[in-house]
């Protein structure tokens, strides 16, 4: 099995940053692709970011390029995403997600079996 802990939300103005961490642990595969998804009340579960095992490529929703950003922390052996510049809009819970999705899919996320509790970030305006 694949466990994901979340870490790092909270509350901040608009224009303020925050820096979310997942951390996974387990041996159900050898390597994971891991990704951040959004669900915010009354709206449907959304992408956000996710980064490659093999190759560290990145993948990021249109409304946050720019603005947010996937790597791997490979001292703290962790998966940070950075958000930078909030607007009240990315107000939501946030999760963190593991698997081994294609190409095709790693923006999906029923392509992912492995989910974290959430994390809850607020921006106020």
């Amino acid at each position: 099995q694949v466990q994901l802990i979340e870490s790092g939300g909270g509350l901040v103005q608009a224009g303020g940053s925050l820096r979310l961490s997942c951390a996974a642990s387990g041996r159900t595969f050898s390597s994971v692709d891991m990704g951040w998804f959004r669900q915010a009340p009354g709206k449907e579960r959304e992408f956000v970011a996710a980064i490659t095992w093999g190759t560290d490529n990145t993948y990021y929703a249109d409304s946050v390029k720019g603005r947010f950003t996937i790597s791997r922390d490979n001292i703290k052996n962790t998966v940070p995403l950075q958000m930078n510049s909030l607007k009240p809009e990315d107000t939501a819970v946030y999760y963190c997600a593991a698997d081994r999705p294609t190409y095709y899919s790693i923006r999906d996320s029923g392509a992912y079996r492995y989910w974290g509790q959430g994390t809850q970030v607020t921006v106020s305006s």
